[in-house]
Order: C-alpha cells, then structure tokens, then sequence
C-alpha cells in the first residue's frame, strides 16, 4: 500500500496537468470559456486531494481548515464583486498568489537551517528565486489594487534618480543573496532581504499611471505564476512547477495582447508616464473650440428604430453604470422593429480582455451577436448608426490621425466612419489617457448626455412605444 499511493498521487497530478492545460485552452474563446474554467477547477480540485492524501502533509486539519476559509472567500468574491471590479480583484488574488509562493520559500529556508545539514547551492537560489519574484508580486500588487481602488494616486509617482535607485536596490539584494548563499544560516540578512524585496516591487508599480494598471496586472499575473513554480522546485512538486509555468506563461501572452491593443511597448509601459488621469487644459481650449451636437432620447430612439445596420460599442462607462442588461433589452426592441444590430468588442474594452464578452453575456447576448475588432472596423463605413456606450479611448480617432497623441498608432474602433454616430457619456471628460476625443465634434456623431442604464432605458422604451 505504502507503494501505490504514491503512484496514485503521482497520476492523480498527471491527470490534474492535463485538466488545467485544456481548461486554458478551451478559455481562448468566449464560447468554451465555461466549460474550460470548469475543467480547470476540476483540475484544481484533483491536485488539492491528492495533496492531502499525500504522506508527507503533517497538519491535515489546518490544510482543511485552509481550504474551507479560502472557498468561502473565492465563492462570495465570485458572487458579489461587480465586474468593473474584477481588474482590483485580479490585481488582489496576484498578490495573495506572490505571498504564498513566498511564505513557502521564508518557511522552507527556516526549516533547512533548522537542521545540521546544510542548504545546497540548488537549493538556496530557488528559496531567494521564490522568496523575491513572491514578495515583489504581492507588495507590487497591493500598489496596483490601490492605485484602482483609489487609496494611491493614479497618476506616475516619480522622484529624481528613481531609475538609479532601483538599480542601487536590486543590486543591494543581489549582494545580499550572495551574502545568504554563503553563509545560510544568517536570519537577518534573509529578513533584510524580504523586506528588500517587498520595496522593490512597490517601487515598481508606483511610477506607473492607473491606465496601464491593467497591463501591469497581466504582468504581475506572470510574476505570480513563476512565484509558484519556483516554489515547485524548492518544495519538488512537479504539479506547481506546471501549473506556476502555464500561470507564468499565460500571463507573458495577455501582456503582449494588451500592450499590442493599446500600441504600447512594454517597457513604455514599465518606464513611461502615460496613464495620468485627469483634463488637461489643451482638452479645455479643444472642447471649447468645437461644437457639440446634443441629441435627446426621443430623436435618438428614432434614429436607432429606422435604420438598417446599428452598431453597438460597449465601453468602461456601460460596465460602472451596469447597463448590460438594458442595452440587450434596447437590442431585442430593435431587432423586433427589423433592425440588424452588433456588438463591435475592442480587446482591451473595459480595461481588461473579454470585459466586455462577460459582461454582455451575463446579459444573454448571443455569441453570434459580437465581433471583434478586425471584422466589424470594415463594416463601419456601411453601418447607419454606432451606439457607442461609455467608451472614450477606444474610439478616439486621435489615435490614427494625430501623430502626437500619447495613444497615437493604438488600435480602435473605426466608428467615426459610420453614417451616424450617438455616444452616451455622461460628460466631455477624457477617458483614461486624459485626452480630448475628436470624435465627440465630427459632423455625424451626436452626444446623449447622462447615465448609461438610465439613457439605454429610456431609449429602449421609446423604441418600444414606435
């Protein structure tokens, strides 16, 4: 018996590898994202049972006790977080990830010094690895939760010398792990070193503006996922080794998504100081050079009601007012008055990817209904009316004509092509960039002023009474 238990875990981990490698492939499209973040969590389930029926766990009680407190967190998490809240709740769960990864390699190193042996070289880079990629994900990931959540000012935190700074502390660290590496049993310095690290990635975050946050999220996911897998190697878990790299490795692919949708580099990102929030005052002379043309909900219903093709372009706006729900209603109504509506997704709508494709479909919106980019930016010179819904940068023609516009060359919605264009915004103020829109003075867009569930609602019902 004493031999065929560890081969059943050893399966039982092969078996969860598997569930969570196709659970991640089935999330690449909207249509299977369900059934694979089922498998997923089957996977999870799996590997987290066959670790408790593992030989070498010492505390079962408080490993179940762990699990009971942390599904009863995820389940009302899951249960009662708006969605527009899901970039501060990602950002969160990194960081509680990194935490982990690095109270494993703290508590790993205090049990080998513990003993008379003493730590082979293999073994103390990987406690330093997981220690510091674990402490720099959580202590960055808390500045990015509170630069969402508004406890940190959104705008780039600089100083002078920041760059030389950061390099002096990581060089610090480096001479410290050597310091450790020699001498393991030097409490201390290792001490020294966490609190190092925890630095080290609040520095990180803080000189990056809460419009790339969302990037800086994706990243620190990557961190996370490394985080674990390094602790994989010190613990000799071969699942968290997989699970950490698919974790990691996911996590470099989004970046790359979401810093090709908004035309930014990476390192633009990490050194720039675009993101700062707030209206400039070239944004006041442009506003006040243009003229707004207003539309009511009345005209606008009739608009929508009469034409042939309508367009509709969810954005950040649509998703804080929780207006999913009356913009599918507003899209039944049309549909029965013979009217041929979809819904154009940009990638990073709603600052995170799929945003949007959740939301909607928490709405019933059918599959079918949306299109991505690259399909619908051709039908926009054909579509009689885009209904844009609280969305700014996304359809900021600025970013194909002006070549000095900070969001210059970043992909968008081409709806200023449309015959017709009616955008709900509750004010002229810039989206996240911190910007002027052009598109709000072209000839053919109209401004709807006001909230976003309460303007769909009342357009919904006029297109009702036609």
């Amino acid at each position: 018996m004493s031999q065929v238990m560890p081969t059943l875990i050893h399966g039982a981990y092969l078996a969860s590898t598997v569930l969570l490698i196709l659970g991640l492939h089935n999330l690449r499209s909207p249509a299977s994202a369900i059934g694979g973040n089922r498998l997923a969590a089957l996977g999870m389930l799996v590997a987290v049972l066959a670790t408790v029926f593992n030989s070498a766990i010492l505390n079962l009680e408080l490993i179940l006790l762990g699990l009971i407190v942390g599904a009863l967190i995820g389940s009302l998490a899951a249960r009662f977080v708006q969605m527009t809240a899901m970039p501060k709740l990602v950002g969160l769960f990194n960081g509680f990830g990194g935490g982990a990864s690095a109270l494993v390699a703290i508590g790993e190193y205090g049990r080998l010094i513990s003993t008379s042996a003493a730590p082979d070289l293999y073994t103390m880079l990987t406690i330093l690895l997981g220690m510091f990629i674990g402490a720099v994900t959580l202590s960055g990931s808390l500045v990015a939760f509170g630069k969402l959540q508004g406890l940190v000012a959104g705008a780039p935190i600089m100083f002078r010398f920041q760059h030389v700074t950061h390099g002096l502390l990581m060089l610090v660290f480096l001479a410290g792990a050597g310091l450790v590496v020699q001498a393991p049993d030097t409490w201390g310095l290792f001490l020294a070193l966490i609190g190092l690290a925890f630095v080290l990635g609040a520095l990180f975050v803080l000189p990056i503006g809460s419009a790339d946050m969302p990037v800086v999220i994706s990243l620190l996911n990557a961190c996370s996922g490394l985080a674990a897998s390094a602790t994989g190697f010190i613990v000799q878990n071969p699942l968290l080794i997989v699970a950490g790299a698919l974790v990691g490795a996911s996590g470099v692919i989004l970046t790359q998504m979401m810093c090709t949708s908004m035309n930014r580099s990476l390192a633009h990102v990490l050194f720039g100081t675009f993101g700062t929030s707030g209206c400039t005052a070239d944004t006041g002379r442009a506003q006040a050079e243009h003229v707004v043309r207003r539309v009511d909900v009345e005209e606008a219903a009739m608009m929508l009601a009469y034409a042939r093709t309508v367009v509709i372009v969810p954005g950040y706006g649509m998703a804080v007012a929780q207006a999913q729900h009356a913009v599918y209603e507003l899209a039944a109504q049309l549909k029965g008055h013979g009217v041929e509506v979809t819904y154009a997704i940009h990638p990073v709508a709603g600052r995170m990817p799929g945003h949007m494709n959740v939301l909607l479909a928490e709405a019933n919106v059918a599959y079918t209904d949306l299109a991505d980019m690259e399909v619908i930016n051709p039908v926009f010179a054909h579509t009689d009316v885009v209904l844009v819904i609280g969305a700014n940068d996304i359809v900021n023609p600025a970013a194909r004509s002006d070549p000095q516009s900070p969001i210059y060359g970043m992909p968008i919605l081409d709806v200023d092509k449309a015959h017709h264009t009616i955008v709900i915004k509750r004010s002229l103020n810039p989206g996240f960039a911190g910007i002027d829109n052009p598109l709000f003075y072209e000839k053919n867009t109209m401004m709807l002023f006001g909230d976003a569930r309460t303007v769909v609602n009342g357009l919904s019902s006029e297109v009702k009474a036609l």
